[in-house]
């Protein structure tokens, strides 16, 4: 990988890993669509402790609330009721999903899922269920309604995610939207959520940079740091936009992309 792909991509991940049109799926197809090596699943979940940095960042005043309630309910029964403290269980409950099974299908994820044909297809299937979620779901629940069942389902969202394609905040989202949450609120929770799960991934596989002569941890530093300051950025701008837009722009733009790609596959552009 050069420097001036790292940089690329580290963009690319920054701009698409809070909006619901899948990192993971950008970084593929960019790579095939300029004929660069795969990046690999070890490349995208290091870079994405970038994004989820500025996650930390944006919302630290609610981490550190949730966190410190959380702690104190555990030894104060009085506390328990608090929202922070709900939702520190809600966040372990709903990770519980993806990192079962992220670990059960680690080698297919990095391997047998990693395919254009595959990726370009949950693009097209997966913005039409956000598209049908923003369009029908009642979006009439705040964060305060959210209970154990929910932060469990919205957990299973999340874990589709290990789909290259699907979109963590997608999936996410999607499921708060059946579920009746707003659009601010299923995003916010889906931004939440997502931070142990993509830090422990992470971790986990940047222990792998430099296995593949194509990656190396120069590179993946640069694009990570980049990914961070262009994922703030898109933070604040995707919770500023949902005030007042749907999600239909993004669902128009997955279906555009994913048939773009599937078409390229058909015709031998470019490769699986």
């Amino acid at each position: 990988m050069s420097w001036f792909e790292a940089i690329f991509l580290g963009v690319v991940q920054g701009l698409t890993e809070f909006l619901p049109i899948s990192s993971s799926a950008h970084l593929f197809i960019t790579s095939q669509i300029f004929g660069w090596s795969d990046p690999g699943a070890a490349f995208t979940a290091v870079t994405q402790i970038g994004t989820e940095t500025a996650v930390i960042l944006f919302f630290w005043r609610d981490i550190v609330r949730i966190i410190g309630t959380w702690a104190r309910s555990l030894v104060t029964p009085a506390l328990r009721s608090n929202l922070d403290a709900r939702m520190g269980w809600y966040v372990i409950i709903g990770t519980i999903p993806i990192g079962i099974l992220g670990f059960a299908f680690a080698e297919q994820i990095e391997t047998t899922a990693r395919n254009l044909w595959l990726v370009a297809s949950t693009l097209i299937i997966f913005g039409l269920i956000l598209g049908a979620a923003d369009k029908y779901g009642r979006k009439n629940r705040t964060i305060e309604s959210l209970n154990l069942k929910d932060g469990l389902l919205f957990g299973l969202g999340q874990a589709l995610a290990l789909i290259p394609g699907v979109s963590r905040s997608g999936a996410t989202i999607s499921a708060g939207l059946t579920m009746g949450y707003d659009r601010v609120a299923a995003t916010r929770y889906a931004f939440l959520l997502a931070i142990p799960a993509v830090m422990g991934s992470g971790l986990y596989e940047a222990t792998k940079i430099g296995d593949e002569p194509n990656v190396q941890w120069g590179q993946t530093i640069l694009a990570t740091v980049i990914a961070f300051a262009v994922g703030l950025a898109v933070i604040a701008w995707l919770l500023r936009w949902l005030a007042t837009r749907t999600y239909t722009p993004f669902v128009i733009y997955r279906v555009a992309l994913g048939i773009l790609v599937l078409v390229l596959l058909a015709t031998g552009t470019i490769s699986s």
